[in-house]
């Protein structure tokens, strides 16, 4: 395994205690980071938490990143409990299932827009002053190349990450001169239990638009976070890093 340099630096992975999030929380640990997992689901932190506590100083919060009171909570709540915070990656994301745009259901509409856009909004503002604060930071958030390429079925994932894209580019023009990244990766298909959310054919759709011809793996999401994390990767803001198996193309 390629050795990335985090000694010394505290992150927050949302949605940190399952798929691409867990395994992003691995490697950061493995680089040397102290890690806090923010995720939703109770029993699923404790899970992460136990198997995780030998590989390093490891954190959990239980956050609700459609409730920004939960979030400022927790950033203030980890911040005590690790001392400072330089890295926030925005993994957390649902996909609110399938259907064509005039038959979706405007609550699976909301409750995508609340946790896929809201959420990471709703952490770089109770993050970055903390960021601020220490002249130093990294973010990453995870779009999708459905937020570049607009997925059929999908209007409401889609937009959400658009805007993730666009989130990624507006504020990492405001942090330029502070010393601050703010990237975003995006992926297309990454092998999680997340497909489940999905239907059949819409899975078949998406592995028949990657050049691979294979879903990305959870390591392969993780290792290009870490080094997006990382204090070499010092010239980057603002920038979207795909991460496809050549589906995209520009």
């Amino acid at each position: 395994m390629n050795q990335i340099d985090l000694n010394g630096r505290v992150a927050i992975v949302t949605g940190g205690a399952r798929g691409i999030g867990r395994a992003i929380a691995e490697r950061l640990l493995a680089s040397g980071a102290k890690v806090s997992l923010w995720d939703v689901n109770a029993e699923a932190l404790e899970n992460a938490s136990r198997d995780l506590a030998n590989a390093g100083t490891v954190h959990a919060a239980q956050v609700d990143l459609a409730d920004l009171a939960s979030v400022q909570s927790a950033a203030a709540v980890t911040a005590a409990a690790l001392g400072k915070l330089d890295i926030l990656v925005n993994n957390a994301g649902i996909t609110g299932g399938n259907a064509k745009t005039w038959e979706l259901n405007p609550e699976d509409w909301r409750r995508v827009m609340e946790v896929n856009l809201n959420g990471p909004f709703y952490c770089c503002h109770a993050v970055v002053p903390h960021l601020l604060q220490n002249g130093y930071g990294r973010i990453v958030n995870i779009a999708s190349i459905a937020g570049k390429e607009g997925n059929p079925n999908a209007a409401h994932y889609s937009v959400s990450k658009a805007g993730v894209i666009a989130l990624t580019k507006s504020l990492g023009k405001e942090l330029a001169t502070s010393n601050i990244t703010v990237n975003a990766v995006a992926p297309a298909v990454i092998a999680t239990e997340m497909l489940g959310q999905m239907t059949q054919a819409h899975i078949d759709y998406m592995l028949s638009k990657i050049p691979m011809g294979r879903f990305g793996k959870k390591e392969e999401a993780a290792f290009l976070v870490a080094w997006l994390c990382s204090e070499e990767c010092a010239f980057s803001t603002g920038a979207v890093f795909d991460l496809s198996g050549g589906r995209a193309t520009y």
